[in-house]
Formats: C-alpha cells, sequence, structure tokens
C-alpha cells in the first residue's frame, strides 16, 4: 500500500479545519527545505558510514530573518538533548536566522553553517553589528546512522535553505531521515489548523521531527494502536528518544503570548501515546510572521521605535490557537509516520514503516 498521508487514510484527528496544504508553510510566507543523506551499507565504520540523517530548514519568511526578526518563543518539555540558541530567544523573545534540525551530534557543525549564511547575507555582523543567534534542534538517529560521522556539512545547509518552498516532504527526509517514532520509521511531519473567521482566520501549523515513544503505547486518533500492532524487533520497555517541534503563526502575538502556546504542545505528546521520558529531549520553537522587528545596530538602536498590533488575550482565541497547537502537533506526528518508508542502516538494523493495512484494521476499515 502506498504511503499515504492521515487524512489521505480517513484519519482526521481534531475539530479545526486546515489550510490547503495541512502543512506548516500554510502560514503566508514559511518554507521548508530538506537535504537528505543516505550512503552506504552494511556494518558500522565509524566516522565514514553507513550514512542515514539529513537537515531541515524551517525559513520564517522569504526575507532576510536577521534584518527581520520574528516574534519567538522557546519551551523545554524534557532537556535531555543538545538545543542550540534557546536562551537567548528566552531573553530577548525573537528569532534572527533560518531554524535547522539534525542529529544530536551534528549541532555545532549546522550552528556553524548557519552562522556562515548569516554572515554572507549580514557581512557587518561582529564588526559594525552585534553577533548573531542562530537555532538548531536535534533528535539522534544513532540506530541507523553513523552519528559520529557527523555527516551534515555546511553545504548541505545551504542547500536545504536554499532549496527551501511551501511544499513540504515528509517521512525519511531531511532531519527525519534516520528517526524512529513509537518503535517504527519516524521522520519529519506537518500540519496546520485555521481559526474560524469569527476569531480572526488565523493559521498556525507545525513541524515535528519524531523519535520517541514507546511502541506499545501509539495512540491515533484515539485508538491505542500500539497494543495492536508492534515492530517485530522492538522491545524496548521504556520510553525513549525525541521529538523537536516548531511552531508557525500569523496571528500577531507578542513572545509571551507565544509562550503559552509552544506549552501547549506537551498535550498533543500525551495524546499519542507519551510521557516525554527520562532519556527523550522534547523541545518546542513557535514563532509568528506578524510584528516582524526591524534590527537595531547598537549605534542606532536608541532612535529605533517598534511598533505592534498586539492580539488581545480574549479567551476564545488564544484558546484557539491553543487547541490549534495541539490538534495541529498531533496530526503532523501521525503524518510523519504514515509517511515515512521501512529503512535499513547501520549494522543491518532496519526500522520498518507503519503498517497502514493493520493500522486501518485497528480502525475497523480495510
Amino acid at each position: 500500500m502506498p504511503r499515504l498521508r492521515a487524512r489521505q487514510l480517513g484519519l482526521t484527528p481534531g475539530d479545526l479545519p486546515t489550510g490547503p496544504r495541512n502543512a506548516i508553510s500554510d502560514v503566508d510566507g514559511v518554507r521548508v527545505g530538506h537535504t537528505t543523506l543516505i550512503k552506504g551499507d552494511g556494518p558500522l565504520t565509524p566516522g565514514y558510514g553507513p550514512i542515514r540523517t539529513g537537515v531541515t530548514a524551517i525559513l520564517p519568511h522569504p526575507g532576510n530573518v536577521y534584518r527581520a526578526k520574528v516574534r519567538a518563543a522557546v519551551h523545554t518539555l524534557n532537556g535531555y538533548g543538545k538545543a542550540f540558541g534557546f536562551e537567548q530567544v528566552r531573553e530577548l523573545g525573537v528569532i534572527e536566522s533560518p531554524i535547522a534540525l539534525t542529529n544530536t551530534l551534528n549541532v555545532p557543525r549546522v550552528a556553524d553553517a548557519l552562522i556562515d549564511y548569516a554572515i554572507q547575507q549580514n557581512p557587518d555582523i561582529g564588526i559594525t553589528t552585534g553577533s548573531v543567534n542562530v537555532i538548531v534542534g536535534e533528535t539522534n538517529d544513532g540506530y541507523l546512522n553513523d552519528l559520529q560521522g557527523r555527516h551534515v556539512q555546511t553545504a548541505h545547509v545551504f542547500s536545504a535553505i536554499e532549496q527551501a518552498s511551501n511544499e513540504v516532504a515528509e517521512g525519511n527526509v531531511g532531519a527525519g531521515t534516520g528517526t524512529t517514532c513509537f518503535g517504527w520509521k519516524g521522520g519529519i511531519g506537518t500540519a496546520s489548523r485555521v481559526l474560524p473567521i469569527e476569531l480572526g482566520s488565523y493559521t498556525l501549523g507545525s513541524l515535528v521531527q519524531t523519535n520517541f515513544g514507546r511502541a506499545s503505547d501509539l495512540v491515533i486518533d484515539g485508538v491505542p494502536v500500539g497494543r495492536l500492532i508492534t515492530p517485530d524487533r522492538y522491545s524496548d520497555p521504556i520510553e525513549r528518544g525525541s521529538i523537536m517541534i516548531v511552531l508557525a503563526t500569523d496571528a500577531p502575538l507578542s513572545s509571551r503570548q507565544l509562550d503559552r502556546v509552544v506549552r501547549r504542545s506537551g498535550a498533543a505528546l500525551a495524546r499519542v501515546g507519551s510521557h516525554y521520558g527520562h532519556g527523550s529531549g522534547d523541545f518546542v520553537i513557535a514563532f509568528s510572521t506578524a510584528n516582524q522587528v526591524t534590527h537595531a545596530a547598537p549605534h542606532d538602536a536608541a532612535s529605533i521605535t517598534i511598533t505592534q498590533t498586539a492580539l488581545a488575550d480574549e479567551v476564545r482565541v488564544i484558546d484557539g490557537l491553543f487547541r490549534a497547537a495541539v490538534e495541529s502537533v498531533e496530526e503532523a506526528i501521525i503524518n510523519s509516520l504514515c509517511m515515512a518508508h521501512t529503512l535499513t542502516g547501520r549494522d543491518g538494523h532496519v526500522r520498518y514503516a507503519l503498517p497502514i493495512a493493520e493500522l486501518l484494521a485497528g480502525f475497523g476499515g480495510d
């Protein structure tokens, strides 16, 4: 059976309508690009392969993000991970670079590439203006990939950025190439939600890199399918792995309000059966494309006045965005499973694709 997204299979988690692509790119201006690295087979030779990894870049808008920063927030559900650049976002409430996702040991090299990219776009960085804070998230793909090799290089990061578009590939791509979700092959997933006209018609989209969960715990659209279908080669009794969640919205939210939204992502993980265990790094990044913040150099910062349209903490709108975050993250996780293909990695390790026919049988379908 071909790999299909959740809604193509008749699975419709949540109540809010999706955007036209049901993707994070339904938020106007947001683009996503991947570089996927698959090379070699057989026994692991540390530093050389086999390679099953990649990088995913999320662009908040088509312009220069350093010059036009976006309001943002980050949140740590469980901190067993190597997130890069989060502290300045917590302090200042803005993101000023593309966001990159990759594997655990590749974080410093990807961060270095993002710095190179920012300097290429802004040659004054570190000379007549301040430094740059880049954002990198990760999950560990070492079961299938040569993790020590740190095979994602600067050219791969640049390629992901340059290829970014509003058509978002899912499954075994980019940062999701070698990842595992609930014992099955995981990867990249995305989804979106649109609020009703009376609540402003705001869009909120999510993108996930899934690498978490215990096989028997998997729940899809309220059905405990993990008890019905369990991968043959996965019997780990504890939850391992991580997830990176990126949220984007066109709602004019402050960094404080975005912080409230990102915290609701934990509810989505609970809905699919996770309790973000001890060895899990679960991180959320959110940004608003409204109210971009113009970069201020040290010599002219005192003369910069920032004005913005603020969304009031009106209960129905804020609650709608909370629901949109939970529903879109839940569906993005399901999409990452439904779209991933079986993959053999180093040392003959295999992660099997979630069996669609057995999944649908669990819902009483064909």
